[in-house]
């Protein structure tokens, strides 16, 4: 169960990086708030999951998870740019996810 609100920490912590970009620089009230909102579920479900799991392996996976899907939606709703190399290390960083899950006892 850990890694599953693990996965949705992370999940929430894509939610407020990319409400970032929609807030205009915390100056747009609605993304805003939607943005802290997001931010918080994100670190109180990042606070259970390490109940029981180790705190370098949740933080690292919980990172990786907004790391990968933040770039991944730069890419489809900002257009950035989706160059060979940063989609291996985009691919380089889930396969340390993965990598992590299995080497923890996640499976």
């Amino acid at each position: 169960m850990s890694w599953l609100i693990l996965f949705v920490a992370g999940l929430f912590e894509i939610a407020w990086a990319i409400g970032l970009e929609y807030s205009d620089g915390l100056s747009e009230p609605i993304p805003t708030a939607g943005t802290v909102a997001a931010l918080i579920i994100s670190m109180v479900l990042l606070a259970r999951a390490v109940q029981n799991l180790p705190i370098g392996t949740a933080y690292a996976v919980w990172t990786g998870i907004g790391a990968v899907g933040t770039a991944t939606l730069g890419i489809v709703l900002f257009d950035e740019p989706a160059a060979g190399l940063r989609l291996l290390f985009i691919s380089v960083i889930v396969f340390g996810i993965v990598g992590l899950h299995f080497v923890s006892g996640g499976h």
